[in-house]
Parts: C-alpha cells; sequence; structure tokens
C-alpha cells in the first residue's frame, strides 16, 4: 500500500500500523464517492517535545521528535470547485462530513462548525500554490486527539501535503510548516508557536530535533540507542486550547517580555528578570521565570543528548514538569500523579508533561527494560484510565502508494 519513496522508505515499519486505518479510509471513500478509488494517499505524524515547552512562541529551543501516529489523508480531484471531506477521526465533533468552495478571488473560507475542519479549510486558504480545485478526501488518524501530541498539525500537515499533489508549490518545508501555523493561528485561533508544524514536516527517522524557534534553524540529534526507550502515556484527560488559559499565557510572556525591555523572552536572563520583579505582575514573573529557565534547560538537556547522559537528561525533564506545575500552571492532578508514579521505577531517567497542558500526555525517558513495570505500576496506580505508546522517532510527513 505504502510507496518507497526516500520518506516513505524511512518509516514503513511505522506506517504499516496505519494500513488498516488507510484501508477503511479507502473503504469509506468508495462508499461515499461513488465506487471509484482514491487516487491520492498522503500522511503527517504526531509529535513528542521531550523538553522545551510553551517557549517555541517566545523565540526560545525546543526539542521534539515526530511519532509514528499519523493523520493519513485519501482522495481525489473534482471536474468542479467544490471541496469534499468526511473525517474518520475518533473524538472529532459532528458533523463529520463538509462540503464547500474552493477559494477563489473575492470568496474565501471562514472558520466555523464543526471545528474540526477550521484546521483543514485554514490550510486550504493559505496554500501558498494555486488556485486550489476542487476535491474529494476522507481523513483517517492514530493521533489522539487533545492528547497534546499535536493531532491538529499533523492534520495541518497531512492537508498541505495532499494539496501538494494536487497543485504543487516550490517544496520549500519551512514555508509549508510557516503555511500551517497560520492556518492555526486564523481559523481555529490558537496562537502557536512553529514547533509542532516544524516537527511533522521535518521529523527524521532515529532523531530528536533541536529546534531554534526565532532562526528556524534545526539540528537532528541521535536517538537511537537500543537500550533506550520513550515512553508516552495518554492520561486521557482531554484538553481544548482554543480557550483563554493558552492565549493568556502568551499575553502574559509579552508583557513580561516588554517590561524587561526585550523583543522576547529569549533575550532574558534570570538576572534581568529578578531586576524587574517589582514592576511584574506575580503571575507574569512567574510565566517569565518558567519560560526563561526552560530555554536554558532545553540547551543543556541537548547537550546532556549529545553525550548519552540519559541522567542528566532526565533530571532537566523532570525540573521542566515542576516548573510547568508550579510557575506556568499549565499542568493537572492527572500529569502530576503519573510523573510521580513512573519516577519510583529503577531505571526511568525522567519524566514530565508534554504538549501545552490541562491534560494530556505525560512523556518518560527510561530504559528500554523498564518500559514494561512502568506500564504496570502506573496501571496499577494510576486513578484513570491510561493508554500507553512505547515509541522511537519517525520521519515526518510524506504521500503513500495506494
Amino acid at each position: 500500500m505504502f510507496s518507497k519513496d526516500s520518506q516513505t522508505r524511512k518509516c514503513a515499519r511505522q506506517l504499516d500500523k496505519m494500513s488498516a486505518h488507510v484501508g477503511e479510509a479507502r473503504r469509506v471513500f468508495r462508499e461515499c464517492f461513488g465506487g471509484t478509488e482514491p487516487k491520492i494517499g498522503v500522511f503527517a505524524p504526531g509529535r513528542v517535545n521531550l523538553i522545551g515547552e510553551h517557549t517555541d512562541y517566545n523565540g526560545g529551543f525546543v526539542l521534539p521528535m515526530a511519532l509514528p501516529l499519523f493523520t493519513a489523508i485519501v482522495g481525489s480531484p473534482r471536474d468542479d470547485e467544490k471541496i469534499c471531506i468526511i473525517t474518520m477521526a475518533d473524538g472529532a465533533d459532528e458533523p463529520h462530513r463538509v462540503e464547500f468552495e474552493a477559494p477563489r478571488e473575492g470568496r474565501s473560507l471562514t472558520p466555523g462548525s464543526p471545528k474540526w475542519s477550521n484546521y483543514v479549510k485554514g490550510v486550504i486558504q493559505h496554500y501558498r500554490a494555486g488556485p486550489v480545485p476542487g476535491f474529494n478526501a476522507v481523513i483517517a488518524s492514530n493521533v489522539p486527539l487533545g492528547g497534546g501530541l499535536s493531532s491538529s498539525a499533523s492534520l495541518e500537515v497531512a492537508t498541505y501535503t495532499f494539496l501538494q499533489q494536487l497543485c504543487p508549490d516550490n517544496s520549500d518545508p519551512i514555508e509549508k510548516a510557516l503555511a500551517c501555523q497560520k492556518a492555526e493561528h486564523t481559523f481555529p485561533g490558537v496562537p502557536c508557536g512553529i514547533m509542532d508544524q516544524f516537527i511533522s514536516v521535518l521529523g527524521k527517522e532515529g532523531h530528536a530535533l533541536l529546534i531554534d524557534c526565532r532562526s528556524l534553524e534545526v539540528m537532528p540529534l541521535p536517538l537511537m540507542d537500543p537500550g533506550l526507550a520513550v515512553l508516552i502515556t495518554n492520561s486521557n484527560v482531554r484538553h481544548e486550547l482554543t480557550g483563554s488559559e493558552y492565549p493568556a499565557r502568551r499575553r502574559q510572556c509579552e508583557e513580561a517580555a516588554k517590561i524587561l525591555g526585550k523583543d522576547t523572552l529569549r533575550d532574558a536572563n534570570l538576572g534581568d528578570l529578578e531586576a524587574k520583579k517589582g514592576s511584574l505582575s506575580e503571575e507574569c514573573y512567574r510565566r517569565a521565570r518558567h519560560v526563561i529557565a526552560e530555554i536554558e534547560r532545553t540547551s543543556k538537556a541537548a547537550e546532556a543528548l549529545k553525550r548519552g547522559d540519559y541522567r542528566e537528561f532526565g533530571t532537566l525533564m523532570v525540573e521542566s514538569h515542576n516548573s510547568l506545575r508550579d510557575d506556568y500552571e499549565v499542568s493537572c492532578p492527572e500529569l502530576d500523579e503519573l510523573v510521580a508514579i513512573v519516577l519510583e521505577i529503577p531505571g526511568v531517567y525522567g519524566s514530565r508533561m508534554t504538549g501545552g497542558g490541562f491534560g494530556g500526555c505525560t512523556v518518560t525517558l527510561l530504559e528500554a527494560s523498564a518500559a514494561e513495570r512502568a506500564k504496570e505500576l502506573i496501571q496499577e496506580k494510576f486513578r484513570g484510565s491510561p493508554t500507553f505508546y512505547i515509541t522511537k522517532p519517525s520521519a515526518g510527513a510524506g504521500t503513500l502508494s495506494l
């Protein structure tokens, strides 16, 4: 089912896990669109951020990796200018089918219901080549919605990759990521940083990526030690970043940077912050303290990973979680409980919440031999209903051979 081009070949094993989803999407496409087979298939991965949370929109560093969890889209062009899209994603709001006219001069798309369609519409509206023709498409995904693994960026990047097959652009990956970020800002209304779209586009198998969110420079860092594992634990507590909490924190960071006389908090250090503490509200001070310290932690974590010093990396992960809990106030009791449980286990280097917060997932770096014990203890002690992913870094977006 999957093509053997260079990008797809890198993650064929991971994509095998999506075969059932893609097969079901093809069946739905045939059922809903006159019995014909889709002509185009694409995928884009979700991500987990190892460290560097809420630093991207402050011009700082982040250290994510792409996951072998994907959003796939199958579809075909139409002869008219209509677009019809069906989603099969678990948890997507109703209706699961939308139809609208492709944008043209004097005819723009606008946000609306259902919420999931805004991520798709935003990408179509901001696609850099065109005009986009009409098309039919079906979306399938195994990236959990609201889990902090960037289902939204996965959908955006998959949509953009689909449009590239219909109406090729110049294939610049950075411009692609930036267009998807703009789509999320303007249609769902989430003022996200660039990390999620960047890693979904540029992910590299076997590597985490240190991303400088100011210069947009990317440094791949090997994460291929067979004795090492990354455990993602989904608390299955749902969150939505379109509420007031995420934009409020971004505003607080911008206010703090302005009072410190800096363009962004990337330019500040803790000495600058302490010198101006009296001019800041308590909330702005703590938000800024998290961001400034987190940027430094992420740089240190990248150096530790280069040296293979997983203990230091794990210590920095725990410091990051505590800062997100206490200073940035985006954790929740379930995530705090998951971190505390897993840190009891020998062979665990570190653990932290990952993603925007208010629910979702934790990420744990541990010895591969400790992964099953970690899952068992969490299932024994955690009061919720967790799900688990033991994972390795995957490649970025690509095409499928149908």
